[in-house]
């Protein structure tokens, strides 16, 4: 096999490796309900280790969000550090989420000299609330020079510490936020938290009209759909573009794609199960509620979803997954690719947020109960994402925008770039009532005859799901579909958060106005303020197909915002409402927004270009290579059938050599628009890629594609779509 090139070493590693038995998961003896949180300084672990009045102090803290009392961090440190030290651990990290999206961590040892030629065990409460690193090398988007490069790490309280455990050890892990040295959020978690006190203080104002009272404060809760792909890491470490940019940017479309519909939901593969078995052995340590595990739409895709939280838990548990879906692949001979679109022409993968919010004394707000109609409470927190999503769709569309993800938005796989609400028909019509001024009420709940003797009628929701629809309500939340799945979900989190609290503002001023401190005004209140939010915002709501042609111009007619593109969208950070609805709300600064803008022009710029230069690369010296060896090979047996007085038929060698015209024309196109982008601003750079390069790229690969469907299979040096997407 020593002549083989890469591409066939990996199909016979991988034709081996499928013969034989899947590996066997790490604790399969354990017992979940045994194990969960085992790895969690949680509840049960803070009453164990802390006296009672600091654990009831700290609580107050977690529930209520009341401010940390300093005379309890010392205790609450040194219970930690011994509770991590008895099983195992020898440093401590605070976990933080740069702008970067990915997780930060700097380990630091519990020991230290004492001063006598031994150590101690030490871990502070200075240490635990209040960390420093060096964020010289992480965006700041301007916020701060590189010789200000000083940064604060600090304790969440409300996201409990866990132990990390590796073929290394256990580390502690403190979730924190990231702070400059001027106060400034560097991070992703310090906007979330601002925006979930924001929406409380909203949220309580309302409740308190209708007579209702909480200890707790109102938050967001979030549950999240982590779709991925599974490749064998043989197939990895032979594609560049797979090992460097996480997708793949030449690949002919294989005889079966997923047209079939036979992948999703079908039976896990062995190898896959046994992936999936230890991912959520170590997720019940780490206290990650998983639930949910199937086959997705596309050939080797696979989704994981957790129980929903609340938001800020619901991330860093993300986070979480994110990071052990990769090291546990790793451990089983695979690749977990969380790009939104590693393959060209079948499903690419997103992250669904599940978005509700409530507390655990007045249970979910969007629950509209038995009649959705009757229930006023219900229809305000309604008419609040409503106009939520009207007035700020490019600021949640701009939450969700990556170079990766605009290769999955509105491909007929994920939902168009177009922000709309899907409500079903029930909610609407009766919203339509309110509006007409003639509520009738809403029909009663639909009983589902199944059509099977020995099986009872189903009750039915009153709306069907729309799976085209960027924000669709499902019966007691909204499924928002557009996060891509390598993207934190923190930013939409906040975006959603923030959009909701200006809404619930708007709706509690409008019903003190209106009631004049009478509550028995609330009633015709209520109706008024349907009634405007109709007249205002009803264009965002679209219950039909929005894939199709006629819903763009639609949503052109009815003066829906649409933003395609990543250039296109990131702008709306620094539109003048949104700036004045985060500063007011304090959940961004000016400076933190345009911070944001910049950072993710800039990371689209830097994707544009490197993918660019890595298909160049591969295209330069495997691609033209292997068809010039192609060409040379066919040349030769044309000329030897020649001698035997056989006349060849030259079309594959004059459509082989047309092909070499074909791609160095294209290499050599692309080379010059990536040389040639401008370097006025990172907005017009970003324009330029989206504009110039990427058709290049584009360009490029349809002539690489259509080159793979036409050397011969030995001599092509990629694995093909079919070896990567069916060997398993």
């Amino acid at each position: 096999m020593s002549d083989l090139n890469a591409r066939s070493k990996a199909v016979f590693a991988i034709a081996g490796l499928t013969s034989s038995p899947a590996p066997v998961p790490d604790g399969t003896a354990e017992s979940p309900l045994e194990t969960f949180g085992s790895n969690v300084f949680d509840d049960k672990a803070m009453r164990r280790h802390l006296p009672r009045a600091v654990y009831r102090s700290l609580r107050k803290t977690m529930d209520r969000g009341e401010r940390l009392d300093p005379a309890v961090a010392d205790v609450v440190a040194n219970a930690m550090k011994d509770w991590a030290m008895e099983r195992g651990a020898t440093h401590y990290t605070h976990v933080f989420y740069p702008l970067t999206g990915l997780t930060a961590e700097k380990h630091d040892s519990f020991l230290s000299p004492d001063g006598s030629g031994g150590v101690i065990a030490a871990f502070s409460g200075s240490t635990l609330v209040k960390g420093e690193a060096d964020g010289s090398s992480l965006p700041s988007g301007g916020l701060r020079s590189t010789f200000e490069a000083r940064g604060y790490t600090a304790w969440d309280v409300t996201s409990p510490a866990y132990l990390m455990e590796s073929s290394g050890g256990m580390v502690l892990c403190i979730p924190t936020v990231f702070l400059s040295w001027t106060g400034l959020a560097l991070d992703k978690k310090t906007p979330l938290l601002r925006s979930g006190q924001a929406l409380s203080r909203q949220a309580l104002r309302v409740l308190r009209l209708f007579g209702v009272e909480s200890s707790l404060p109102v938050l967001s809760n979030g549950g999240l759909e982590q779709e991925y792909f599974l490749i064998d890491k043989h197939f990895v470490t032979a594609r560049p573009d797979l090992l460097i940019a996480g997708r793949t940017l030449f690949g002919a479309r294989p005889p079966k794609g997923q047209e079939f519909n036979d992948q999703y939901y079908g039976v896990i593969p062995s190898r896959v199960l046994a992936f999936m078995t230890d991912v959520e052995r170590d997720l019940y340590r780490l206290g990650v509620p998983v639930q949910t595990r199937h086959n997705e739409a596309a050939p080797s895709q696979y989704e994981i979803a957790p129980v929903f939280e609340l938001s800020n838990l619901a991330s860093d548990h993300n986070q979480l997954i994110m990071t052990v879906l990769r090291k546990k692949a790793r451990k089983h001979g695979l690749t977990c690719l969380l790009h939104e679109k590693p393959f060209h022409g079948i499903n690419g993968s997103g992250k669904h947020i599940n978005y509700s919010i409530g507390n655990a004394e007045l249970g979910n707000l969007f629950d509209p109960g038995e009649t959705p109609h009757e229930n006023a409470q219900f229809l305000v927190f309604l008419c609040a994402v409503i106009r939520a999503l009207h007035k700020h769709a490019g600021f949640l569309r701009a939450s969700v925008a990556t170079a990766s993800n605009d290769l999955r938005l509105g491909a007929h796989e994920a939902p168009p770039a177009v922000m709309s609400l899907f409500l079903g028909d029930q909610l609407t019509d009766v919203l339509e009532q309110f509006r007409a001024g003639q509520v009738k009420g809403a029909g009663k709940r639909r009983m589902m005859n199944v059509g099977v003797d020995t099986l009872p009628p189903l009750p039915a929701d009153p709306g069907d799901r729309n799976r085209t629809s960027p924000f669709a309500f499902v019966g007691n939340r909204f499924e928002f579909r557009a996060l891509g799945a390598a993207s934190s979900a923190a930013g939409a989190l906040v975006v959603l958060n923030a959009m909701m609290t200006e809404s619930l503002d708007f709706a509690a001023t409008f019903l003190e106005k209106r009631m004049a401190g009478d509550s028995s005004r609330l009633g015709q209140a209520v109706r008024e303020l349907i009634e405007e939010v109709m007249e205002e915002h009803s264009a965002v709501i679209f219950n039909g197909d929005g894939y199709s042609e006629i819903w763009q111009r639609e949503a052109e007619r009815r003066g829906l915002p649409n933003y395609p593109s990543t250039p296109d969208a990131l702008p709306r950070f620094t539109d003048p409402e949104v700036v004045s609805m985060c500063e007011r709300y304090g959940i961004f600064s000016r400076q933190e927004l345009k911070a944001r803008q910049d950072i993710y022009l800039e990371q689209y710029v830097k994707t544009v270009r490197t993918e660019a230069n890595l298909a160049l690369r591969m295209a330069r010296t495997q691609i033209y290579p292997a068809v010039s060896r192609y060409q040379r090979e066919l040349a030769d047996s044309s000329g030897k059938a020649r001698e035997l007085g056989i006349n060849p038929e030259l079309s594959v060698l004059k459509e082989t050599a047309s092909g070499l015209v074909a791609l160095d024309k294209a290499i050599r196109a692309l080379e010059k628009l990536r040389d040639a982008a401008p370097k006025r601003s990172v907005l017009d750079e970003a324009r330029y890629c989206q504009a110039k390069v990427l058709p290049a790229m584009r360009s490029l690969r349809e002539v690489v594609d259509g080159l793979e469907m036409i050397v011969a299979d030995d001599l092509w040096p990629l694995p093909s779509y079919q070896e990567m997407l069916f060997m398993k």
